[in-house]
């Protein structure tokens, strides 16, 4: 792997690409490619619990990525309500699928391919990582969960923690717009953290922070993960992240420490994932 020297919080290169289709997808990518080295090729998937959210607001993730040394390409995935599950997943599969075809132009030849999210991203990455378990192909090296939004059932203690007595908060709205009925809680595409086989998958790295209302669904499938054979890191950040919200605000001004903190393990998991094998 090839790592950029360059400071992980300076705004990378963009460009816009589009996913040839019925209904093209938007690609924001940043990073740049190394002459004569492959380096990490991720699809990033922004938050907004489903229903909002868009290349902006995912900047933050997708920058930290880029200032790790990879070439990220950042989704803008079909939202709920107007488009509900399975449309999201299937557009980050579909994405995926055309940066296979295309990771020797945009990172380099035999460039390694992760997928990525925060929040509702996270569960995107994670369905989308099951689809290509499923379906066999691309190869993944890996999957990075970032704060994800894993499991509707929003009966957590960290997730109780940050509602308190409130019945209600835009993650469960979320899980209801983006849901089409009952049965879809059901469908490990739509909910990963009931997926009843998880075996297959590449290794993973997922981040929560302490104060992280998904706290608790992130680290209980890092659990089943590794109860099921995968190579999964879990980090947990100090307390102060504001995670996920705090995910949606561009790195601006002074760096929080858990930008810092998140950065250096988004290298180290980058570094340590060996190419897939085709």
């Amino acid at each position: 792997m090839v790592s950029s020297t360059s400071s992980p919080f300076l705004p990378s290169p963009t460009q816009t690409l589009f996913v040839p289709g019925d209904r093209p997808l938007e690609l924001r990518v940043r990073g740049q490619k190394v002459r004569g080295a492959a380096v990490p090729l991720v699809l990033h998937f922004h938050g907004g619990a489903f229903v909002s959210g868009d290349l902006d607001s995912g900047a933050c993730l997708a920058e930290l990525l880029a200032g790790s040394g990879a070439v990220v390409a950042s989704l803008a995935y079909p939202l709920a309500p107007t488009h509900k599950f399975p449309e999201a997943v299937e557009a980050g599969y579909t994405a995926l699928e055309w940066l296979h075809k295309q990771r020797t132009r945009l990172a380099g030849t035999g460039a390694p391919l992760f997928v990525a999210g925060e929040e509702a991203g996270g569960n995107l990455a994670a369905a989308v990582a099951l689809m290509v378990r499923d379906r066999a192909h691309p190869a993944l090296a890996g999957q990075i969960l970032v704060s994800p939004m894993l499991d509707p059932w929003n009966a957590t203690a960290s997730l109780r923690e940050t509602l308190g007595p409130t019945t209600c908060c835009k993650w469960i709205d979320g899980w209801r717009e983006y849901l089409r009925g009952p049965m879809d809680a059901e469908h490990p595409y739509a909910v990963p953290a009931h997926a009843q086989r998880l075996a297959g998958l590449p290794p993973t790295l997922i981040l929560a922070g302490g104060d992280d209302p998904m706290r608790d669904e992130a680290l209980a499938y890092a659990d089943r993960l590794h109860e099921a054979g995968i190579a999964v890191t879990r980090i947990l950040l100090p307390a102060k992240t504001g995670w996920p919200d705090s995910l949606a605000e561009p790195l601006a001004g002074e760096v929080p420490a858990c930008a810092a903190q998140a950065h250096e393990h988004l290298r180290s998991f980058f570094q340590a994932a060996g190419p897939p094998a085709d």
